[in-house]
This record gives C-alpha cells, sequence and structure tokens, in this order.
C-alpha cells in the first residue's frame, strides 16, 4: 500500500499539467463516465486517460485513474482514504479498486449505446463491522460486512441514450451485482439517471438508486434508496468540476437526516 500513496499523487500532479476536453455542457466532446456514482454506458476513447478526484464527508479523498485502452474498452484503478482531510491518521482503504468497462452496443438513432464492466471501488468510509456503523452488537459477536458506506457497483450493465432538447438530455439506466455480500445483502440492483446540459460549460445530473441490495435490517440503507443529484462545469479544456448533494431521501442509517456533500475533479488528456 505504501507504493500506492505515493505513485498516486505524481500520476494527479502529470495529468493536472496537460488538459484535453472537458465533459460538461452541449459542447462536450468526451462522454461521461458516471452520473454520481452510477457508472454509464460512457467509455474513454482509445488513447485517452481520465484522473477523477472525489472529496467526500468524513475526510474521504479518493483518486481515480483510467485508460481508453482500445476502442470502446476503458481500464482504470482507483484508491482512497477515510480521514484523508481532517485530524489523526487517515484510514487507508484495505485494497485499491478496479474497473472495466467494455461497450458492446454503440448508440443509434433507435437504440441506446449498451455497455457492461465492473467497477469494485465504493464510495465513503469503509466498514469491517456491523457495529461500526450502527452501534449495536450482534449476539456474542459482531457482525462482519466488509463494505463501504455506499456499495461498489460490482459487475453492471448500463445503457445510455443522448435526445437534442434544449441542448442535450441523455438517459441512463444500470443493472448491478455488488460483490460486497457479507451483510447478507445479494440481490440484483437498479439505478436510472439523466443528464441536461444548461448551456455550453454545465450539466445538471440526477440519480436514483433503487438499493435493493442495501435495504434490510442489518444494512446501512433504510430501504427509501439513494437519490443524489449535482452540477458540471467545465471550466476549461479536460477540467470538469462537480458538486453533489448525496442520498437527498435520508436513506443512510448513519448520519441521518441531512444530505452529503461531495466535490468532484476531473481531468483528461491524450496520451497515444
Amino acid at each position: 500500500m505504501k507504493i500506492l500513496k505515493i505513485i498516486f499523487p505524481i500520476i494527479l500532479l502529470l495529468t493536472v499539467c496537460s488538459f484535453a476536453q472537458g465533459t460538461a455542457g452541449a459542447d462536450a466532446k468526451l462522454e461521461n463516465q458516471f452520473i454520481v456514482d452510477m457508472p454509464t454506458a460512457g467509455v474513454l476513447k482509445k488513447g485517452n486517460v481520465g484522473t477523477n478526484i472525489y472529496l467526500m464527508p468524513d475526510g474521504v479523498l479518493i483518486s481515480r485513474l483510467e485508460v481508453g485502452v482500445f476502442d470502446n474498452f476503458s481500464f482504470g484503478i482507483s484508491y482512497g482514504a477515510a480521514n484523508f482531510i481532517g485530524v489523526g491518521s487517515p484510514k487507508w482503504y484495505k485494497l485499491p479498486g478496479v474497473d472495466i468497462k467494455v461497450k458492446i452496443i454503440e448508440e443509434t438513432d433507435a437504440t441506446p449505446a449498451i455497455a457492461l464492466g465492473f467497477d469494485s471501488q465504493g464510495k465513503g468510509q469503509f466498514f469491517t463491522k456491523y457495529s461500526e456503523f450502527s452501534g449495536t452488537f450482534l449476539g456474542t459477536s459482531d457482525f462482519e460486512v466488509n463494505r463501504f458506506k455506499i456499495k461498489s457497483p460490482g459487475f453492471f450493465a448500463s445503457a445510455s441514450k443522448n435526445f437534442q432538447f434544449l441542448g442535450y438530455l441523455s438517459l441512463h439506466g444500470c443493472m448491478n451485482y455488488s460483490l460486497e455480500t457479507d451483510d447478507q445483502e445479494k440481490d440484483l440492483n437498479f439505478i436510472i439517471g439523466a443528464e441536461k446540459t444548461i448551456g455550453s460549460k454545465i450539466s445538471v445530473v440526477a440519480e436514483y438508486d433503487f438499493a435493493i441490495n442495501d435495504n434490510s435490517k442489518k444494512s446501512l440503507g433504510d430501504g427509501n434508496g439513494y437519490l443524489n443529484a449535482g452540477v458540471r462545469w467545465s471550466l476549461g479544456d479536460g477540467f470538469t468540476l462537480g458538486f453533489d448533494l448525496r442520498d437527498l431521501l435520508s436513506n443512510k442509517k448513519l448520519n441521518p437526516g441531512s444530505a452529503d456533500r461531495a466535490i468532484k475533479v476531473e481531468f483528461i488528456k491524450p496520451i497515444f
């Protein structure tokens, strides 16, 4: 893990030095990879590298590096920690996240783009025991959960369709199966999302995660699903800034009653 702590800041610094095209607004030339947490059918172009930095509550920082390896195929790695920003030692994630995405059907006038993939990077704190977020012990031994505050997508299939409507309106759907199942939640999950451009540089986004795999008494979710929304702003070539409001339905049992605020910074550039 020490080598990851050294390599990731260097990668981020090198990426910032040279920009390509931002992904927000009607003038964006590259596909959006995510709505908020939901993976879309968008894939980085061959030869492009993208870096994403997420700043979230509980001092969470996550950095993701993704490369368009071939046409319609991308590969990425991510890593992060809770309490990265704050007092005391960061709580580094146990393992780096890995994501792979391949677009199997291109969008046409009549049909959406469809992509298949795998993403093991969740969001927020990583919990190993049920009592860490519930304050409750189950019987004589604590229940193991080994999950992120927001579960990773795991295996997924995404569909995306763009429409010309006062700029562009994009509709998205995702079906996923997370491998974070120690809480005995092994259901197939569904997510829907949308993106609407406002002018040439700004987009607003929203998604609803049904959280079917996170709604039992032993889960972090409370059965309402996760409603997230945000805004994306292309500040320059390859530089997109995002601000998100997460869990607007107050679904999480941990710190209920308030939405999370998060910042996303994205850089994309061609490397070959």
